[in-house]
């Protein structure tokens, strides 16, 4: 088993309860407060959203508890790409490190510390996406650059939590468990507040009395709606690209596995406490939403900000100003875990000589700190760029643009990672496995089945927002053979 990292250099001070906030608070973002009412457009009913939650949820906790038995193998910085690279080759490890360095860690960076701005601007008005310091220049018809007040900001909140982390683990750790600890208990507060104070006759018979007819919802395709078997199977895959983007990020735990105090304990119990809370905690916010709204308020809430509209419901007016306070608490703590976590896995790929030299060593506080800046420059690029649609003379941003492209090739890499259990099981069996997965090998099998049936349907009916992820991940190939070159 390669093992070119060199472990002794940091400081293994994350115990349980610090593992499990890396695993919670990197889930939490802003996903949670808005995409409920994305989902309840392509379902059309009630139940079929709640049950949506359940398949993410199902779908979550499986994969962590797969993923358990490999981090107790092999608990070395860097985790999911070390799973591959010894499961199947170098090759597809550095195109997951690839992958996660380009697009999915970055990208999330980016979308997180956006959306922290968007929020702060309810709160202080001056900060908007449209109040420019430099106004959009195009590049092409479909694209531009700008510097926002809002992606100011994003910049400088991924600058300070970048600085913090290379101060050391303990400055890191603190401010995770801090903050995943508020964020958590804000997510409490909401699904009380819906379910025991804002509990209202008309949801409850609307939405609970009629759970599953489906009324109100979007054409997945041509032809294709939740009105029909098929049609419905197609939404709720369609579906988890919303919810499971919600849930992702738990798998960031692994990237720190060398600064575990007990890796091969902790990380297994971390990634099931931590997916278990947080998935449990998110199937109740959806429910607190139904007993408050009916379908048709959550289907078209404003800017689809469901959670902002449930809070009105509670306490008309104040739902603005206190949904944005605990996004702004959700998205700093979500920020830190991924900023904490991503600089870990380019450690590894540096010590394996196939990231850049410097991302492979550690700083006085004995933290990858060229890795974090490395991280912290290129999520902050990708704040910059927008997309522009002339049609209505509406900017987007880029990286929303590329995350929808990653969500499949990000699954593609679960169902590998997966596989590496069997695999790793069949070639290596005299390896120790201080855990071993639950319910092997039905429970990762339905894993594997169950992704693999929504990237194919994803494949089929999202095609614009699938193939280029796979592309980005070819596109890592020339750089591999260039990388071990330059090594050479």
């Amino acid at each position: 088993m390669q093992t070119t990292q060199v472990e002794t250099g940091f400081r293994r001070e994350l115990g349980l309860f610090d593992s499990t906030m890396v695993v919670a608070g990197s889930m939490i973002g802003s996903g949670i407060y808005i995409v409920s009412a994305a989902m309840a457009r392509e379902l059309g009913s009630p139940g079929w959203l709640l049950v949506a939650w359940v398949i993410t949820g199902v779908l979550t906790i499986t994969a962590a508890l797969s993923y358990g038995e490999l981090a107790a193998m092999m608990p070395y910085a860097g985790g999911q790409y070390v799973y591959l690279r010894e499961a199947y080759s170098p090759l597809w490890g550095f195109l997951y490190g690839w992958t996660l360095f380009t697009v999915i860690q970055t990208g999330t960076i980016a979308a997180v510390g956006v959306a922290f701005g968007r929020f702060l601007g309810i709160l202080v008005p001056s900060v908007a996406e449209d109040n420019y310091l430099v106004a959009p220049i195009h590049l092409s018809t479909g694209y531009a650059v700008s510097l926002s007040t809002a992606q100011l900001v994003a910049i400088v909140l991924i600058a300070l939590l970048t600085w913090t982390n290379t101060r050391g683990l303990k400055y890191g750790k603190v401010i995770q468990n801090v903050f995943t600890t508020t964020k958590t208990g804000t997510l409490i507060a909401l699904v009380a507040a819906g379910i025991f104070i804002g509990r209202n006759a008309a949801a409850l018979s609307a939405n609970f009395g009629d759970l599953w007819t489906p009324r109100g919802f979007e054409p997945i395709a041509p032809g294709v709606t939740a009105l029909s078997a098929f049609g419905l199977l197609v939404a709720l895959c369609v579906a988890q690209t919303g919810s499971l983007f919600s849930a992702d990020a738990w798998n960031n735990i692994t990237f720190t596995a060398g600064e575990v105090k007990n890796p091969r304990r902790d990380i297994p119990l971390s990634l099931a406490f931590g997916t278990i809370l947080v998935i449990s905690l998110y199937l109740l916010a959806n429910v607190a939403y139904l007993m408050t709204l009916p379908l048709d308020a959550i289907q078209h809430a404003p800017a689809d900000r469901v959670a902002t509209a449930t809070v009105n419901a509670i306490v008309p007016g104040l739902g603005a100003a206190v949904m944005a306070i605990a996004i702004l608490i959700s998205t700093f703590g979500c920020n830190n875990g991924l900023i904490l976590a991503g600089a870990r896995a380019y450690y590894a790929m540096a010590c394996d000589g196939l990231f850049f030299r410097r991302a492979g060593t550690l700083n006085e506080a004995r933290v990858p700190a060229w890795g974090l800046v490395l991280q912290s420059v290129w999520a902050s690029v990708l704040v910059i760029p927008r997309t522009f649609d002339a049609s209505t003379g509406q900017y987007g941003n880029l990286y929303g643009n590329l995350l929808d492209y990653i969500i499949s090739a990000a699954l593609l890499f679960y169902i590998l990672t997966i596989a590496a259990v069997f695999r790793l099981r069949k070639t290596r069996p005299d390896v120790p496995r201080p855990y071993r997965t639950f319910g092997y090998p039905i429970v990762p099998a339905l894993y594997i089945v169950a992704a693999a049936v929504i990237l194919v349907v994803l494949l089929v009916y999202r095609p614009a927002t699938t193939w280029p992820g796979f592309v980005i991940v070819l596109l890592g190939i020339p750089f591999y053979a260039f990388m071990r070159r330059s090594r050479s």
